[in-house]
């Protein structure tokens, strides 16, 4: 089991009349990602609206608030428990028995035009055995191609401008990553965390974007971007691409400061909790899914 303590700090400064948020930054809550504790603050007296996904388990908040500064301070302690396999041991589940849940990631999407890209997946990863393994080699294959380095892509950068022009940032790596699965038909999703563990040189924490790919009924974890700890994850937001996963949505006239982000991990022995480190071994934060398909044809 893995303890995290997480805060993040988020800081505007909203003009005349008004601006409205959509948040994600609360941690999901699963049964493999317990909220021990939690606490959220926003500066201006306002109603706070919150929903969470069904399907997912994202939470965001929506907020309306006035001109001014508007601050909001989220703090957090959770357990993690993982799901540990052997990567030989983990298959690729056949289309025809994904559950309903995951057919929508094997959809091309804004930032992953996975069907410009077919001819070229079935070319380098068609002939693999299929299986965990095969998506390690996308893994493997998206840090070959695309040196990470900041400021070098926008909110209009997809996979195919990742694929041309070589660089890009954490969400880069995986809209890379998840357009060639889907190119395969396995179903890929875009989730984001905090970069734990990652080199201080390539800057203060922040938020991170990380793969989680459908295989033998569970969502395994990959960091294609490998600049951070995947055993350090916390799951916050989870969608098709970017799109679906912003820490904030805005809309009105806003001046954002960059996020102020905290996480550590806490070990004890005892207790169980142990520091997040780099593993050999397929790792998941997800519940297994059990579904019975039913004949409805007659």
């Amino acid at each position: 089991m893995v303890r995290i303590h997480l805060a993040i700090d988020l800081q505007y400064a909203i003009n005349p009349p008004s601006a409205d948020f959509i948040f994600n930054v609360q941690a999901a809550h699963s049964p493999q990602q317990k909220v021990v504790w939690e606490e959220l603050q926003v500066s201006q007296p306002v109603p706070l609206v919150m929903h969470t996904d069904p399907a997912t388990r994202s939470r965001t908040l929506r907020l309306s608030a006035g001109p001014g500064p508007l601050q909001l301070r989220y703090r957090a302690t959770l357990d993690i428990t993982h799901h540990v396999a052997q990567p030989d041991s983990v298959f690729e589940t056949p289309v025809a028995q994904l559950p309903p849940e995951a057919l929508i990631y094997l959809y091309p999407s804004r930032y992953c035009q996975s069907d410009c890209v077919t001819a070229m997946a079935n070319n380098l990863f068609g002939q693999m055995p299929q299986g965990y393994r095969r998506v390690e080699a996308i893994k493997q294959w998206v840090q070959s191609q695309v040196r990470f380095e900041s400021n070098t892509s926008n909110s209009m950068t997809s996979a195919l401008d990742t694929l041309n022009d070589h660089k890009g940032v954490c969400r880069d790596f995986a809209h890379l990553m998840i357009t060639m699965c889907r190119a395969l038909n396995i179903p890929a999703r875009f989730t984001t965390a905090i970069d734990f563990g990652a080199d201080p040189a390539l800057g203060p924490t922040d938020f991170h974007a990380y793969v989680e790919v459908y295989l033998g009924h569970r969502w395994y974890l990959f960091d294609p971007s490998g600049t951070a700890i995947p055993m350090g994850f916390i799951r916050i937001g989870t969608g098709r691409d970017a799109a679906d996963a912003s820490f904030a949505t805005i809309f009105g006239g806003v001046v954002a400061q960059a996020p102020r982000i905290d996480i550590s991990a806490q070990v004890n022995p005892q207790n169980g909790w142990q520091m997040p480190v780099h593993r050999a071994e397929a790792l998941s934060t997800d519940s297994a899914f059990t579904w019975n398909m039913v004949d409805v044809a007659g």
